[in-house]
């Protein structure tokens, strides 16, 4: 797990825009399980295994929690969008479905409407639907914007849970989250990465100390 941090304005959305496609580098190449995928479209990379949760919902707020999931799986299965007169039917589909609602500790509001959840529980079934997709890399656009202390805590818990099970990218300003999550850090200043280590190290850097973390203990 790798945290990407900076003072804002440092370029971390533009890096992870760059890797998703929906920014062209000017320069470099960019590879995904030794794939060049520098010039390829966003379907392509999503397609490909890399997928991005956080930054803009990707929620359908007049279906359920469950019908959000169900749109997920079918994605990834490649079966398209069927109508849900067919889908609901489709037993396999919804166990799978099912699987991801309960993983993201959302069982009990499966007939919930997306647009009815809580931000915290909107954070969860965006996770969820990005996992379904199975990727083989995640990136995380500050996921803890916008959450108290229990949904950081809740959401910290079901990232923690994904370690050893996908390669995640994470840009966040909550600093303690990402000390408490990541393996090794880079930290971002006004486009230029000036560290990459352990969280342990990161901390002890006196240049990123005083370009970012400041009293971070």
């Amino acid at each position: 797990m790798h945290a990407l941090i900076g003072p804002n304005g440092a370029g971390k959305t533009t890096a992870l825009n760059l890797l998703t496609g929906l920014l062209t580098p000017d320069s470099g190449k960019l590879s995904l399980n030794g794939r060049d995928i520098t010039k390829t479209s966003v379907h392509h990379r999503a397609r490909s295994g890399l997928a991005r949760a956080f930054q803009v919902t990707s929620l359908f707020n007049s279906f359920s929690v469950l019908e959000n999931l169900m749109l997920a799986v079918q994605a990834q299965q490649g079966t398209g969008y069927r109508f849900w007169s067919n889908a609901a039917r489709d037993r396999k589909l919804v166990e799978s479905a099912t699987l991801f609602v309960e993983r993201m500790g959302l069982l009990e509001r499966a007939k919930v409407l997306a647009g009815n959840l809580s931000h915290g529980e909107r954070r969860q079934l965006e996770m969820g639907m990005a996992l379904a997709t199975k990727p083989v890399m995640l990136l995380l656009d500050e996921p803890m914007a916008g959450l108290g202390p229990g949904g950081t805590l809740k959401l910290s818990e079901l990232i923690d849970g994904l370690r050893g099970e996908v390669t995640i990218l994470m840009v966040e300003h909550d600093t303690h989250a990402v000390f408490a999550l990541a393996d090794r850090i880079s930290v971002l200043v006004q486009g230029e990465v000036v560290a990459t280590n352990t969280p342990e190290l990161i901390k002890e850097n006196r240049l990123v100390q005083e370009a970012y973390l400041g009293g971070v203990n």
